[in-house]
């Protein structure tokens, strides 16, 4: 009875274990499989198409593509920020200019443990390619980086000219989600 008792406590275990890594693995590719998803649903709107939902039940769209060279980043940049649509990708905030538009400060928020995982290593002086539908993209050069109060205003830093601001969750190895605590990355227009 003992030996029966082991053997369910061991694979009671093992299935939590698994079920835990399926569980974290799981968050980073639904991110990875929806970038490539977004990035048919980008060309299609390139092509002329408006608000084109990357699969049927989406409530967002690419608006923007964000690249940072020097990092290896390229991704599709979606429509709005709640937590449903910055599960699969960066989102624009609404009331904030589109990325890549005439002028003032856009903002893209994205989780610090997937998408947005790089800004860590971003360093003043780096480069940002921003594409908007029917635009050239815009080149921006971070001009700062700083860990700010969620709880103010997080466009303080900024002025108002062609600027963009890149912002996520800190710190990024916190456990908890949210928190008080953003950590943002500020840049510039290139002028030409």
């Amino acid at each position: 009875m003992r030996r029966h008792a082991r053997i369910a406590l061991i694979a009671a275990l093992l299935g939590g274990g698994l079920w835990q890594l399926g569980h974290g693995l799981w968050i980073p590719a639904k991110a990875r499989l929806a970038q490539h998803l977004l990035q048919h649903a980008w060309a299609r709107t390139l092509a002329g198409a408006s608000a084109v939902k990357p699969w049927p039940w989406a409530d967002t769209w690419p608006v923007a593509r964000l690249r940072l060279p020097a990092h290896g980043v390229d991704l599709i940049v979606l429509d709005g920020v709640s937590g449903r649509t910055l599960a699969f990708g960066p989102g624009h905030m609404p009331g904030t200019p589109l990325p890549g538009g005439a002028g003032g400060v856009a903002v893209i928020a994205g989780h610090r443990d997937t998408h947005f995982r790089f800004l860590r290593d971003v360093q003043a002086g780096d480069e940002i390619v921003v594409e908007a539908p029917g635009r050239p993209p815009v080149r921006f050069r971070v001009r700062q980086r700083a860990v700010v109060d969620a709880r103010t205003a997080v466009l303080a830093a900024a002025s108002h000219a062609r600027e963009i601001v890149l912002i996520t969750c800190y710190p990024f190895e916190a456990l908890r989600p949210g928190g008080p605590l953003r950590y943002i990355v500020l840049a510039e227009a290139e002028r030409g």
